[in-house]
């Protein structure tokens, strides 16, 4: 079995607490919930009718978050002969031993009832002549059962269904336009409130306090801490890190997995970038190097369907093999009217860039698709701060593991916000008063955001080694020394993607292995003697300390 060990974070100015104005307004809530994505959503609309008030921020507008993006689907056992059984079985093996069974168990078997709520609240998902719902197959899936809506908008969808029913209720105050800057802590280190910046709102303008009960995290992930990525433009990882200052853990931030078939769009090219669903190749669609020879054959039993870090991984193979930037998914003969009825929005999307899936190509890459840790949680969403709670991308629940299978995070944001509204009604914390915050505080300049971003993708990227690691954190110790001239929502942001980005960075360095979408080139294999566990990543005094806490591998096919 492993050892405990605990470790210090290099990159050592880290701040404790956000350099901000003193608040210019208050008002008060018995629960704040950041973030507006199926998440954040669903745990407002459980809870209208247990609290006397709910307030649900958004840093952008309610429909800008990641779920909108999400073109699969989400993954439940719903269709004929398939079981939760099943799903936990994919779900165990993707995650590459590093998954809580009991989170994955809860997830598989609590899915299909919220998904039919779903249903129930007036998503439209995609239906056969007969009537039943459909469902496709992704990677790692060994059945049917991704729903899918709109053909590759499912996301879209299910936003839509959620807004909807979050615009008829009255119980739900929504404030657009704000980032959550720092939590605002009691005497016994618990939720008293959050600090949120809002961009003209009226009177709420500028930085303010919402007082509070409990506080929900559903902020998404941190994908903007790469320079590509499939995430929006506002995934930068404000809540783990405002987490992590508050005193929450942090855990498993070195898996973060790359989509293996992200639209190429040319070495220049930053930001979000365009996804090629992982349901493409479910209907068909095969990968091929540029001799035109299919890539994953003899690589894996599902070849073009296996998990996602098993497909990464050969992509980044083969082009380091061959020097080129990319490699090519085949899906021209599934033909106009198949394309146009079931990846209209993908189809759109590439021939906006000048390519026609119908009969071209489509160049592809890996690119930073999802984190899968976050916030450690318990099985109902609790984090180590009392009062605080977090669900979705943002939130480290265990089911994920090492590398999340296919459809599983919406999935994942639906049922632990469910468990969170079971029980925070009768938890809520008495009203009180923020303490006087010590905590350091400082901040980070916005002007060094590219420079972070290119080191991250490339020494923290796909693949990661010793001396691209070290090389990594030497620089994000430099950045993390350049002070803003200015306090604004590029330096907050820069701040807090400098945060999480060095606390993934030290835990890539200290995991000398490969497993799921952790992988070192210098370590290539998994070694469940030595690292069958989790990082853990804590703020103590104002420094950040990562802990190795060993745990059994928990997937059914682990290595003898």
């Amino acid at each position: 079995m492993p050892q405990e060990r605990t470790f210090d974070l290099p990159v050592r100015r880290v701040p404790a607490r956000l350099v901000a104005p003193e608040p210019g307004w208050t008002t008060r809530s018995d629960v704040v919930i950041i973030g507006s994505g199926i998440a954040g959503l669903t745990a407002a609309l459980r809870l209208k009718d247990h609290v006397d008030k709910v307030l649900v921020v958004t840093k952008d507008v309610l429909a800008a978050g990641s779920t909108q993006w999400a073109q699969g689907g989400i993954a439940a056992a719903l269709g004929p002969g398939d079981t939760p059984e099943e799903h936990e079985v994919d779900t165990l093996v993707a995650g590459a031993g590093a998954c809580d069974p009991d989170a994955v168990r809860i997830l598989v078997n609590e899915g299909p009832e919220a998904v039919r709520e779903l249903i129930a609240l007036g998503t439209n998902f995609d239906h056969d002549a007969d009537g039943v719902i459909s469902l496709t197959r992704e990677g790692g899936h060994h059945r049917d059962r991704i729903a899918h809506a709109g053909g590759d908008a499912t996301g879209a969808e299910i936003q839509r269904a959620l807004i909807e029913a979050v615009a008829a209720a009255p119980e739900i105050e929504v404030v657009q336009h704000a980032l959550a800057v720092d939590l605002l802590l009691a005497e016994d280190g618990g939720v008293a409130g959050v600090t949120l910046h809002v961009m003209g709102e009226g009177q709420r303008d500028g930085v303010g306090a919402v007082h509070c009960r409990a506080v929900v995290l559903a902020s998404g992930g941190l994908g903007q801490v790469f320079s590509q990525t499939t995430n929006p433009s506002v995934s930068t990882g404000d809540g783990m890190a405002l987490a992590l200052r508050a005193g929450a853990t942090l855990r498993d931030l070195e898996f973060v997995q790359f989509h293996p078939t992200v639209m190429w769009l040319g070495p220049e090219s930053h930001g979000q970038q365009p996804l090629i669903s992982e349901a493409v190749r479910g209907e068909g669609a095969f990968l091929v190097d540029f001799e035109g020879d299919r890539l994953m054959r003899g690589v894996h039993p599902l070849e073009d369907l296996a998990p996602r870090d098993v497909v990464a991984k050969a992509i980044m193979r083969r082009m380091l093999d061959t020097g080129q930037p990319h490699m090519w998914l085949d899906a021209r003969h599934l033909g106009d009217a198949f394309w146009l009825r079931r990846f209209p929005t993908i189809l759109a999307t590439a021939r906006s860039h000048g390519v026609d899936p119908v009969t071209q190509l489509i160049p592809v890459a890996p690119a930073c698709h999802y984190a899968s840790g976050g916030v450690r949680t318990d099985l109902h969403g609790r984090s180590d701060v009392p009062g605080l709670y977090a669900t979705g991308e943002v939130a480290c629940s265990g089911v994920h593991g090492a590398n999340r299978l296919a459809s599983n995070s919406l999935l994942e944001g639906l049922v632990f916000s469910r468990r969170i509204a079971a029980v925070l009604p009768t938890e809520l914390r008495p009203w009180a008063e923020p303490a006087v915050d010590r905590r350091p505080e400082a901040l980070v300049s916005g002007d060094v955001r590219a420079e972070l971003q290119d080191v991250m993708s490339t020494r923290v990227g796909v693949l990661r080694n010793a001396s691209g690691l070290t090389d990594a954190t030497a620089l994000l110790d430099k950045l993390a020394g350049t002070p803003a001239d200015l306090v604004d929502l590029q330096s907050w942001e820069t701040t807090n993607l400098l945060t999480v980005g060095a606390a993934l960075a030290a835990a890539a360095t200290l995991r000398e292995e490969t497993r799921g979408s952790h992988w070192r080139e210098d370590f290539p294999e998994r070694d469940d003697a030595t690292w069958a566990g989790h990082f853990d990543a804590a703020m103590v005094d104002g420094s950040t300390e990562l802990c190795f806490h060993p745990a059994p591998a928990s997937d059914p096919e682990a290595p003898a």
